[in-house]
């Protein structure tokens, strides 16, 4: 079965480790309409395909690898492609997001995504070349760390890996797609679960395209918004994401010491910028991305790629330590083995606190003395002494020793190293994240509160949860066309400081606030209602160019929506409820400035607002009316 739309293959192999057999999943043209690709189709694939209630680590757990439209095209940062399981954190839906070049070499081959089911009897290879499937032993790469697995594969092959964190189902191991890392949920443990070690693509067919002029057009523009803009055009080239760190020290959103803290005194010896002057050989990205954001770096004799900001900040700041050099030596590691250095990272913080209470006194690391910490990342990967426990994450580590609180997570999911009492709306998209605790699935509303070029009073909670639930749209639909989450940052152009301080900046404040009388009806608003296209988001243009599909900016937005929502639907499916929209206490009850309660974040006050605007009840379910607007009527 082929689609009528161009950029889409219309099939989906379907895999069964237990039996060996592989068929064709065919995909309807109503169910790419509704939801692109990425993450929103693989939502809708679980709900038709996932069991309810299984066992993450079982064999009857469903793992769907899905790319996006714009994968395999020339439009910029359009590498990104989608893994969605149920999680062995939350035990709920998660889904995990890269780029490299698996996604584009996915496609060429005549795929639009995998479906993998069921459980191999012996360590196994996927081979894919040309859309045809080979599985192979991988007894003789079985044990071996990442860079070994993949040792030998040729340049035109992509290739998807787990290490020893993801053999030994470590709850937070990740999967390599090269050396980009699917990091979160535990999508490597359910990969390892499934007793797969390697997935390999490679592929010579070239996508279609519905109008090619039209499309290169726009392609140009999109690219000189990137290339011009000060984010996207100089700062993430010259510093990557590391840039945040000292932007969040100075704005009271750096989590620090296990979130207890919100600053961190030595925030600039592991920023961006000292990473740019004393490690850093040079800059590079993804395929078709002319950003380059990720980072490649000295060590020993020889250059490895460089730590992101969430790496930094959970191996730096959250666990006080100032020493550079261990933190892109355990960032290596941690691919090595595959395994997520966020839940990494607030994991072992959450172990040196409770060694500060004298509740684990024999554990070898504390805060700001890190010097055991490479082996306990060996330990964690191999479910060994005090990694055993640490391989469970932070909120099952926390329950062996009866103090829950001390756990920073939402859903089971480790926050990122963002610290919400400093940005309010951005805590309430921590707790409404279908993943978890997670900043981008969350909305990342902290850039507009904190990090932007312009930003709205972080401590107020009005607005907050009508901007969240708009964000948390617009990057579930970026998601699911295959683009990357950073093409959001051209929404907001580069303005003069007269207008990005002072008193101008406090009047467009004050008006944001009041847009909470539109945005609270958000979840009311058809797709029909925004008939047009604005090109600082020109993913639904370029998309209707590409596919042929009829698709505004609103249309487009109702994919993120759809997505989102199922998502929510499969969680409450697993039983997860309004109650576990939730936030550690430590934000919402202890002031992160002393005497200051607004450094709070006012969860409860926020929650009932966001789930009106979403037009969900108040129990957070997704309602009839709001169904039928999405035309989601199999859920009817």
């Amino acid at each position: 079965m082929t689609s009528k739309y161009q950029g889409i293959t219309g099939k989906f192999l379907e895999i069964n480790l237990t039996t060996g057999e592989i068929n064709d999943y065919k995909i309807p043209d109503l169910d790419y309409r509704l939801f692109l690709g990425g993450k929103a189709l693989a939502a809708k694939i679980l709900w038709d395909k996932l069991m309810p209630r299984v066992d993450p680590l079982g064999p009857h757990n469903i793992m769907v690898l899905s790319t996006g439209p714009l994968n395999g095209s020339s439009a910029p940062q359009s590498s990104r492609f989608n893994i969605s399981t149920k999680s062995p954190l939350s035990l709920g839906i998660t889904s995990s997001n890269s780029g490299g070049d698996f996604g584009t070499t996915l496609k060429k081959s005549g795929l639009d995504g995998i479906i993998l089911k069921g459980k191999a009897d012996i360590p196994t290879w996927i081979e894919i070349i040309d859309g045809k499937v080979t599985l192979r032993d991988a007894g003789h790469i079985w044990g071996k760390n990442t860079e070994e697995t993949i040792y030998g594969i040729d340049k035109k092959t992509a290739s998807l890996c787990i290490g020893p964190a993801g053999e030994n189902m470590a709850r937070f191991a990740c999967i390599m797609a090269g050396t980009r890392a699917h990091g979160r949920g535990g999508v490597g443990a359910v990969m390892g679960s499934k007793k797969v070690k390697l997935i390999t693509v490679k592929g010579s067919e070239k996508i279609s395209y519905h109008d090619r002029e039209g499309f290169k057009k726009s392609v140009k523009s999109w690219t000189k918004l990137l290339k011009n803009n000060s984010i996207t055009g100089d700062k993430l080239p010259k510093y990557g994401t590391s840039v945040l760190m000292n932007r969040c020290n100075d704005t009271n959103t750096l989590g620090t010491h296990n979130f207890k803290y919100s600053t961190f005194k030595d925030a600039d010896k592991v920023s961006g910028e000292t990473l740019e002057k004393n490690h850093l050989t040079k800059n590079w990205g993804c395929t078709t991305c002319p950003v380059r954001c990720s980072r490649e770096v000295k060590y020993k004799d020889g250059v490895i790629k460089g730590p992101e900001f969430e790496t930094m900040g959970m191996f730096g700041p959250m666990i006080e330590n100032t020493n550079l050099d261990a933190i892109i030596e355990w960032n290596y590691i941690c691919d090595l083995v595959g395994m997520d250095t966020i839940t990494a990272g607030s994991t072992i913080a959450c172990a040196m606190e409770l060694k500060e209470l004298g509740l684990w006194d024999d554990f070898p690391a504390s805060f700001g003395k890190t010097d055991h910490i490479s082996g306990l990342l060996y330990d964690i990967a191999y479910k060994r002494n005090h990694g055993k426990l640490l391989a469970e994450g932070s909120m099952r580590l926390s329950k062996q020793f009866k103090r829950d609180d001390l756990a920073m997570h939402s859903k089971g999911l480790e926050y990122a190293i963002y610290e919400p009492r400093g940005a309010v709306g951005h805590g309430l998209g921590y707790a409404t994240a279908n993943r978890g605790g997670c900043h981008l699935n969350g909305g990342y509303l902290i850039f507009l509160e904190a990090l932007g070029p312009l930003t709205i009073d972080p401590l107020t909670d009005h607005a907050k949860p009508g901007l969240t639930v708009m964000n948390q749209n617009l990057f579930e639909a970026i998601s699911a066309s295959g683009n990357c989450i950073f093409s959001s940052y051209i929404i907001f152009p580069d303005l003069p400081g007269f207008i990005t301080k002072g008193p101008i900046k406090w009047i467009i404040s004050e008006v944001t606030k009041l847009s909470r009388f539109f945005l609270n009806f958000l979840g009311r608003i058809r797709p029909w209602m925004i008939p047009i296209n604005f090109y600082r988001i020109p993913h639904s243009k370029v998309l209707a160019q590409l596919t042929g599909m009829k698709m505004t900016l609103g249309n487009f937005l109702a994919v993120g929506e759809r997505g989102f929502t199922l998502e929510r639907l499969l969680n409450l499916r697993e039983g997860l409820t309004s109650e576990d929209d939730s936030l550690a206490p430590r934000l919402t009850d202890t002031p992160a400035q002393p005497g200051n309660p607004k450094t709070c974040v006012p969860l409860k006050k926020m929650l009932p607002i966001y789930y009106k605007t979403r037009d969900w009840d108040h129990k957070g379910i997704p309602t009839k009316r709001l169904l039928k607007k999405l035309k989601m009527d199999f859920l009817l």
